[in-house]
């Protein structure tokens, strides 16, 4: 199995997960829409392209492991709904105007978000693609070495401090992506191998039967392309692992 080495380094990250009232939460882990988004967007695709991005979700698989332990952070916005431009034009289906029920403090008021994010985290992945239709592994390896756009992790705000791709093993070899995962060297901050052993909180995909049935968990972090919503669950083993240093 061959897989693609990348470091997610940035000021904020944020993996997505259940949206509660006004809280944006994100995961712990990328899920695999978002590293689909992710190649697709390095690629040069388009939403309109859903085909072709479900089947890339459909083919790819990954393994990732936290070298340098994120800080929890809470971004708060607000939206004046009572700003011209909230009044008078409204998102609708219908052709009719709408706004959110109850009293005049519901409708025009200031409408409150928290967005959360990772800050100050050293994320690896080891990123494969199954079968041998386009992209290959290495077209996506020269799609992360050159990206037909800008990239961002998760979010639009959350920019890259350095190239994706790893610089000195950018594809790496292995029987599985744990294995790959665990030969590839964890980083320090500053982009150095660390000297000293220690763990890391890692996600991959169950390798064995005994493993889903007594280590996995279910996630939803799968994608209808076509229309634009998060649907279906795929199994997810979280624990330690350790890296060769």
């Amino acid at each position: 199995m061959k897989a693609i080495i990348l470091r997610l380094d940035a000021p904020m990250m944020s993996f997505g997960s259940v949206v509660v009232d006004q809280h944006g939460f994100t995961d712990l882990f990328p899920g695999l829409a978002m590293l689909t988004g992710l190649a697709a967007n390095a690629l040069g695709w388009h939403h309109a392209d859903f085909e072709r991005l479900q089947a890339l979700q459909d083919r790819l698989d990954f393994a990732a492991r936290w070298d340098v332990e994120p800080k929890p952070s809470v971004d708060y916005h607000t939206v004046d709904l009572g700003s011209t431009k909230m009044r008078i034009y409204c998102w609708t289906t219908r052709g009719e105007r709408e706004h959110r029920a109850g009293g005049p403090a519901a409708k025009f008021g200031i409408h409150q978000r928290y967005r959360h994010y990772w800050e100050d985290g050293l994320m690896t992945i080891a990123l494969t693609v199954r079968g041998e239709e386009y992209p290959s592994i290495e077209d996506l390896v020269q799609a992360f070495k050159k990206p037909r756009r800008p990239l961002f992790i998760g979010r639009k705000t959350c920019l890259p401090a350095r190239p994706l791709l790893d610089p000195i093993t950018p594809l790496c070899e292995g029987h599985d992506l744990l294995t790959i995962l665990e030969s590839v060297p964890v980083w320090k901050r500053n982009g150095e191998p660390v000297d000293s052993s220690q763990g890391c909180r890692a996600c991959w995909t169950p390798r064995t039967t005994d493993e889903t049935e007594y280590s996995a968990r279910l996630v939803y972090d799968l994608r209808d392309w076509a229309n634009q919503i998060p649907v279906g669950s795929r199994w997810r083993v979280e624990g330690m692992i350790g890296g060769t240093r």
